[in-house]
Formats: C-alpha cells, sequence, structure tokens
C-alpha cells in the first residue's frame, strides 16, 4: 500500500522530473517559479543550472541532496508548512558555498589565502574563511 502510493504521488508529482539537470524541474512547486525566473534574468543562467549550484559535484553525492531535498520538499510542500519567503537550510547552504568555491577555486583560494586559511573544508583557518554566500547572496538568482 505504502509504496503504491508513494509511486503514485511520485507520479503525479513529476517526481522523476527531478532525477534530471532541466531547470524548468525545480520550478514544478509553485513556491519555487520565482526563483526560476529570477535565475533566468540572473548572471549564472548561461553558464549555471539549479544542480551545478544546488547539488555537490559527485553523483553519489548530487543524488544524495535531491533524495534529502525531494523528500523535505514533498513533505512540506503536502502538509503546507513550508516557510514563507522560502530560505535555504544549513545543509544546503554548505552544499552551494562548496559549489561556488568548486567552480571558482583560483579566486577563492587567493581571497581565502589573503584571510589565513589554506580554503580546505577543516583546516584552522576555517573559522576565518570568508563565506561566498555571504555577499554574493543573490548572484544566481535574485528574490524579492
Amino acid at each position: 500500500m505504502t509504496v503504491g502510493l508513494g509511486g503514485y504521488t511520485f507520479g503525479v508529482a513529476r517526481g522523476y522530473s527531478y532525477l534530471t539537470n532541466d531547470p524548468q524541474a525545480c520550478a514544478n512547486c509553485h513556491i519555487m517559479r520565482e526563483h526560476f525566473e529570477a535565475w533566468i534574468k540572473g548572471s549564472h543562467h548561461t553558464t549555471a543550472t539549479c544542480n551545478d549550484c544546488h547539488t555537490p559535484h559527485t553523483p553519489v553525492g548530487k543524488y544524495l541532496v535531491k533524495a534529502r531535498n525531494g523528500f523535505w520538499h514533498s513533505f512540506y510542500f503536502t502538509t503546507g508548512r513550508f516557510p514563507d519567503p522560502l530560505r535555504i537550510t544549513a545543509p544546503n547552504r554548505a552544499v552551494t558555498e562548496a559549489a561556488c568555491r568548486y567552480c571558482h577555486a583560483p579566486i577563492v583560494d587567493a581571497i581565502d589565502g589573503g584571510h589565513g586559511s589554506s580554503g580546505r573544508a577543516g583546516s584552522a583557518g576555517d573559522a576565518e574563511r570568508l563565506s561566498c554566500i555571504g555577499c554574493h547572496r543573490y548572484t544566481g538568482h535574485w528574490v524579492r
């Protein structure tokens, strides 16, 4: 019964679309429409998709994050208990920060080097490491 209900819900909610790299999949839920439209107008539109910034750059990490987020997104949207306005969670913030650092490694290393950190996770200088999305929170998509 549970598997059948889960399969039906997965089909109706177009859950299969989240297995792709298509940014349109992120706009399946009405609350994400504004973020999607802002991404279209944003600076990363031509170079990055939602997955590039919001999932790890390894296949296993990517699908683990997608599975975790898919479950919680479904739960919160089904129960209507999502925060409005929508806010990024701490684990997803860490994934996005890592994505910035991955794609922009040369400049991030230069900046971190100037602040006493090696830029490596777990290094002694992590407390001093600047946050990319702390300053550039609206770079990918600006939503009021």
